[in-house]
């Protein structure tokens, strides 16, 4: 048997699975999330900790002996500081965490985007971890000088789980002080964070055996045997196993609080256009993403804080028998945006209503609004010579028969789900089967384990008018850019 282990903004999620990659049980178990200032987004790793112990005592029950291997998928970008006890310096800084704007700027404009790009193969971005650090440098110096270990969040599950000071280098990647090119830390980066390697966790391929599980959790698992743990990886590059996107040129779409365009790669390719994130791959080669900040999240944030259900069973049965000929634009810039527009002042916006709307014209706008913005970075990968023909989606979202549909249409490709919703926990468990020598790599376990389930196509009518609103959405954005700069 084999564990996965998705640790995620809202919950972590556990899978057990057996040598099939048949999931035998699941359990997730949510946490806290903490806003201290507007944009500013915080959680307590020991939370993090706690409810993954809760969920491997659960999961584990009667298995106990049978379990071979534990690896990891982790919401990226996150800071986790340590002092030399080992002790939590401060709540942990996440992905969509906003306040390092003056950072961010230093680092593209003083420092400069074509030295970053060397450095990185990446320009800077608010939710990378390097910003991060220079933020609690500039702001709560005391906390920075009793700074003796910088992690991911996934890297401090694997610290409290075998004492092992690890991480992998799909994870680093997002750090923006780690050079996917080289697969090593940027030395350039660390003096201008001003860090040192030794701050910093040992590197390994997202397959690969970092240690075993410590005498003290298998006590407290009531375990035995020795588990070998594996050092896992980012939630994209993992979710991306999950759904089988290793090949040159596969293309996925997780649906989840944000929305992730994830194409693999052989070789690594900068991007100097779009600046998308060009990164190492779980598989041990690369990928190419573009991430925008609210998609799943803006559904969410629609249903639940202004209409206030979770009933999305009857929101998308509305969204589908609502007129798509109604001209109702959704920006879905609720928390700022990266991709393609990188721009932390970008706000929400519902554009063209008029007294004649009903809600389930609203409600079509915001999915639309979420897939337009996904199109955004579509066209503009495609543009860097990228054909892609099908997609595989994942994440919450990608449930909705009605979202899949309309997501063919406005891309104006194939659409694929996976029978399996558990994505990034099942791509931790693929990791953990590679890694115990289950499988001889990635590929072969996701031939074996892998399975393709509905398929959309596009509906050549809608398609053909969703280009045409599409080309009006692209307009609202440049129209509102100087006032969104204005209003901060």
């Amino acid at each position: 048997m084999f564990i996965g282990i998705d640790l995620g903004t809202s919950s972590v999620k556990i899978v057990l699975v057996d040598k099939t990659g048949l999931i035998v049980n699941t359990v997730s178990n949510s946490y806290d999330l903490f806003i201290p200032k507007p944009s500013w987004t915080e959680q307590d790793p020991n939370d993090w900790y706690m409810q993954t112990i809760k969920g491997l005592k659960e999961i584990v029950e009667g298995y106990e002996d049978e379990i071979e291997g534990i690896s990891f998928s982790g919401q990226m970008h996150g800071l986790v500081i340590l002092d030399k006890n080992d002790n939590i310096l401060r709540n942990a800084l996440l992905w969509n965490d906003q306040r390092t704007i003056d950072e961010v700027n230093y680092l593209n404009e003083e420092i400069g985007i074509d030295n970053l790009l060397e450095f990185t193969g990446n320009i800077a971005l608010t939710g990378l971890t390097a910003p991060k650090i220079m933020w609690v440098k500039n702001h709560e110096p005391d906390i920075f000088a009793k700074i003796d270990k910088v992690m991911l969040p996934k890297d401090y599950l694997i610290y409290k789980l075998t004492n092992v000071f690890a991480s992998d280098v799909s994870d680093l990647s997002g750090t923006l002080y780690f050079n996917p090119r080289t697969k090593d830390y940027s030395n350039e980066m660390l003096d201008i964070i001003g860090i040192q390697k030794s701050m910093l966790p040992k590197i390994y391929e997202s397959y690969q055996v970092v240690g075993n599980l410590s005498d003290e959790i298998k006590t407290i698992l009531n375990i035995n045997n020795n588990i070998k743990v594996i050092a896992g990886g980012g939630d994209q590059a993992v979710g991306a196993i999950g759904t089988g996107v290793v090949g040159n040129g596969e293309c996925s779409i997780s649906l989840g609080t944000s929305g992730v365009i994830f194409v693999s790669s052989e070789n690594f390719n900068v991007d100097k256009i779009s600046h998308f994130q060009s990164y190492s791959h779980a598989n041990g080669k690369y990928h190419m993403m573009a991430v925008m900040l609210n998609a799943a999240g803006s559904i969410k944030w629609w249903n639940e804080s202004i209409l206030n259900t979770v009933n999305y069973n009857e929101y998308y049965d509305k969204v589908s028998k609502a007129n798509i000929e109604e001209q109702l634009f959704f920006l879905p810039y609720l928390t700022g945006e990266r991709a393609p527009i990188n721009d932390p002042y970008a706000k929400g916006v519902l554009f063209g209503l008029g007294v004649h709307h009903k809600v389930e014209d609203i409600d079509l706008a915001v999915v639309e609004g979420v897939t337009f913005a996904l199109r955004d970075s579509f066209e503009l990968i495609k543009k860097l010579g990228v054909d892609i023909k099908r997609v595989r989606i994942t994440g919450g979202g990608a449930k909705s028969r009605v979202w899949a549909q309309m997501i063919s249409d406005i891309l104006n490709v194939e659409v694929s789900k996976i029978k399996s919703e558990e994505g990034p926990a099942l791509g931790a468990a693929i990791l953990a089967m590679v890694g115990c020598k289950v499988f001889n790599s990635v590929e072969d376990a996701c031939k074996e384990i892998v399975e393709l389930d509905q398929l959309f196509v596009p509906d050549p009518l809608k398609s053909k008018y969703y280009d045409v609103k599409y080309s009006t959405f692209i307009k609202i954005y440049p129209k509102l850019k100087e006032l969104y700069e204005e209003m901060n």
